[in-house]
């Protein structure tokens, strides 16, 4: 018995009750990630490609299964991520290591399979395009997790390619020939892509110590916040041509949402990047990345 717990004049502390197995299992797979996924992949069809159909149209089961195969292959690429990154993670962010620690990394292996398999069947079952970007997406995330995310900038585009395929999805499976949703799926491309590089460097303590390189540990920090600087740039200036539209036109709603939600905070970030030095800055920006991205998808809502 310790000498705490036999002396009355000093209590042990209470410890920390460890996250129930439901909360482990919505940590591992980043439930509130899938449903911003989801909410995504339905305003892009109800908003963007089918504003005037009937909800039971919109709601199709086709639809249904489509969104389960990309969400599945998302899942399953958030645990293999998890699955090479323990080590990394263990120093990164201790208390939310979930794989090696409450979950079997074999265990983990095998959700990932099962789940990136039932999203490329069901999807080359609704048509052989879908099925063919899913089974390149379900690829693309083993190969980020395996190695790409620790070679510079090739793990960054990686991830935004797939971003901007998720926006693309409802499209490719309606095929409409909708401008608009090529443009958000740019949009969304250049803002992950400024997202993951500063991830990048406020990971930087545990990826240098597994050897990973990242951007800012070849680079350096300094250059790197230029080229995160440069997509950034990329973004405002599409948004900007976004913006002049919307007056052009006098849709109103929108062009008042993108300037105050998305503009307005984009220039924001641009000046705390440019005077970030520390990890807790990088920290906040990649926290509002998040929330610049939600408010560009909730955007669709007035699009329509």
């Amino acid at each position: 018995m310790s000498a705490a717990a036999s002396d009355p004049t000093h209590p042990e502390l209470p410890t920390t009750a460890s996250p129930g197995p439901l909360r482990q299992l919505a940590h591992l797979i980043r439930l509130p990630n899938l449903l911003i996924m989801a909410l995504c992949l339905l305003l892009v069809r109800k908003a963007l490609l089918l504003p005037d159909a009937p909800w039971r149209e919109v709601l199709a089961s086709s639809f249904g299964l489509m969104a389960l195969a990309a969400l599945s292959i998302a899942a399953g690429g958030y645990i293999i991520n998890d699955y090479y990154d323990v080590k990394i993670d263990a120093i990164n962010r201790p208390d939310r290591l979930v794989v090696g620690k409450a979950v079997n990394r074999r265990h983990a292996m095998m959700a990932h399979v099962l789940l990136s398999g039932l999203g490329v069947v069901v999807s080359g079952a609704l048509s052989p395009l879908l099925g063919a970007v899913n089974l390149g997406s379900a690829l693309l995330l083993w190969g980020y997790s395996a190695r790409f995310k620790r070679v510079a900038l090739v793990g960054n585009v990686s991830i935004a390619a797939l971003t901007a395929a998720l926006v693309l999805l409802p499209e490719l499976q309606l095929r409409t020939g909708s401008k608009p949703v090529w443009l958000y799926a740019l949009a969304a491309f250049l803002l992950t892509v400024v997202r993951e590089i500063v991830k990048d460097v406020e990971d930087m303590r545990g990826d240098a110590a597994h050897d990973c390189r990242t951007l800012p540990i070849v680079w350096g920090v300094a250059r790197t916040k230029w080229v995160a600087g440069f997509f950034l740039a990329c973004l405002l200036v599409l948004l900007l041509g976004v913006e002049q539209v919307m007056v052009q036109i006098r849709q109103w709603g929108l062009g008042l949402w993108l300037l105050a939600l998305v503009l307005l905070p984009l220039s924001w970030l641009a000046y705390r990047l440019r005077r970030a030095d520390r990890r807790r800055h990088f920290a906040q920006l990649s926290a509002v990345c998040k929330w610049i991205m939600l408010a560009g998808v909730l955007s669709m809502l007035l699009a329509g």
